[in-house]
């Protein structure tokens, strides 16, 4: 298989070649039928099974998912993988301490003994996906009431998700696309001993901070290394002095030639999402609602977490990664709204909107079908809007890094729950030493008197925008 560059970003596919870009969501399983034609065209050498094949290794097997939120992709036969220094921040941060500040002064790994446990850190991959579409429509009509849609599509799901990895360690999710229009079944392979090789210093790592964080070109060394680890028998397993290199399928091999202009080039990664297909209304409401709202609050958040972290090198190490976390959401909403504004997005969306409704007037049989769609959308957001709201405030004051004690006081509520009937013993042990053990990690990385003044800030916050 030949070389091509492969980065990290979503789950879907984009192209670039020469100076005629092109994008979109497209979905690996389906690059055969929709997309191969044109990416050869613009100079890919290789073939749509070289990207996704249930019968051979292909691309797909050496690209995963990284923490769950992130991507990353293995480099050598003997499971090596990089990812994004951001994306293994908060491990290294949580491997870190005063004596052994990873995160500060980077960490290399000469030998595979050195190379350090990440307790709680997964990675997934890929192993098939199907439009299963039809089957999770199967019953579905056009006269039912969304509750009863919604139970349908649910029922129909876990049939199909149960039935597609039994009697395998596989997990499995279906997902919607385009709004629900289409329906998606992914099988997956998870593994969870994975260790820690190496990252460069923060100051490599993470160089330009928020001030360059979404903004390109960047320079940054923004990498981190990994090993994932597998039984005897090259499957997942538990941490163990006993297991072994996970062996991929398929790794990409590294080119020392560099790249020159026009090479093809290629993003394949996760998480896939996409909101470009939502109605002006959205747009509107995130713009200038609810983005302005919670860049307020994650501000202050950030501010408080940045005075105290510069009064104590512990308080420094303890909320390095929660104010990394915030300041990137913070960057990307800021960051929306700039470019929301230089592309005129709204009155683009206004446009089109303007142009189907045209269309869908023209013709009696779709006005009646179709004619109170965008009415009743701009409805529905002008509802909802205030609702969006409460559920964003409430996540940054109380559950992303806002006041933690709050967060982890609702932690408990699965114990207490189990009181309110007859007492499982069995149950109440298991949750007992869980909440223990998620105690400790809480601790590690808590600061009490940070915690108070973000609480009187996010509650401060929360009481005006929602008044």
């Amino acid at each position: 298989m030949k070389k091509v560059i492969v980065t990290a970003a979503f789950i879907i596919i984009t192209l670039i070649a020469a100076a005629v870009p092109d994008e979109g969501m497209w979905i690996p399983v389906l690059i055969e039928k929709y997309n191969i034609k044109l990416m050869q065209e613009k100079g890919f050498k290789l073939t749509a099974e070289d990207i996704y094949s249930v019968n051979k290794a292909c691309m797909k097997d050496a690209v995963m998912s990284f923490g769950g939120g992130c991507t990353g992709e293995f480099i050598s036969s003997e499971g090596l993988l990089i990812t994004n220094h951001h994306c293994g921040y908060g491990t290294i941060q949580r491997l870190s301490s005063l004596e052994k500040d990873y995160l500060t002064n980077g960490f290399w790994a000469m030998s595979r003994d050195q190379e350090i446990r990440a307790p709680g850190l997964s990675i997934t991959i890929l192993k098939r996906m199907e439009d299963v579409t039809d089957k999770v429509l199967k019953g579905v009509t056009e006269d039912m009431n969304a509750e009863a849609r919604q139970k349908m599509i649910n029922t129909n799901s876990e049939q199909i998700r149960s039935s597609a990895v039994e009697g395998t360690h596989y997990t499995a999710r279906i997902s919607p696309f385009y709004m629900g229009n289409q329906y998606f079944l992914m099988v997956y392979e998870s593994f969870n001993d994975v260790r820690f090789v190496g990252a460069p210093p923060s100051a490599i790592g993470k160089f330009g901070g928020e001030t360059d964080n979404w903004v390109w070109p960047r320079h940054t060394g923004d990498f981190s290394l990994w090993r994932v680890y597998a039984n005897k028998e090259n499957k997942p397993a538990a941490y163990s002095a006993e297991n072994v290199p996970y062996k991929p399928l398929y790794h990409f091999p590294i080119s020392l030639r560099g790249v020159k202009e026009g090479d093809f080039t290629m993003v394949f990664g996760y998480p896939g999402s996409t909101n470009q297909y939502v109605p002006s209304y959205y747009i509107d409401m995130m713009k200038n609602y609810i983005n302005p709202k919670r860049i307020e609050i994650q501000t202050e958040k950030i501010e408080i977490m940045e005075a105290a972290m510069n009064t104590y090198p512990l308080i420094r190490l303890q909320y390095s990664a929660k104010k990394s976390g915030i300041a990137n959401g913070w960057k990307k909403s800021i960051g929306e709204i700039q470019g929301l504004e230089r592309m005129n997005t709204i009155a683009k969306k206004q446009e089109y909107e303007k142009r189907l409704t045209d269309w869908i007037n023209a013709d009696a049989a779709r006005k009646a079908k179709y004619g109170h769609l965008l009415p009743a959308y701009e409805k529905l957001y002008s509802q909802m809007k205030d609702y969006l709201l409460v559920n964003s405030l409430t996540s940054d004051a109380f559950f992303s890094s806002g006041a933690e004690a709050v967060g982890f006081a609702r932690n408990m509520m699965s114990l207490a729950g189990l009181y309110e009937k007859e007492p499982d013993q069995a149950r109440i042990s298991v949750i007992k030493t869980e909440l223990v053990a998620s105690a400790a990690g809480f601790f590690k990385n808590y600061n009490a008197e940070t915690d108070k003044k973000l609480f009187v800030a996010v509650m401060k916050h929360y009481g005006e925008k929602l008044a």
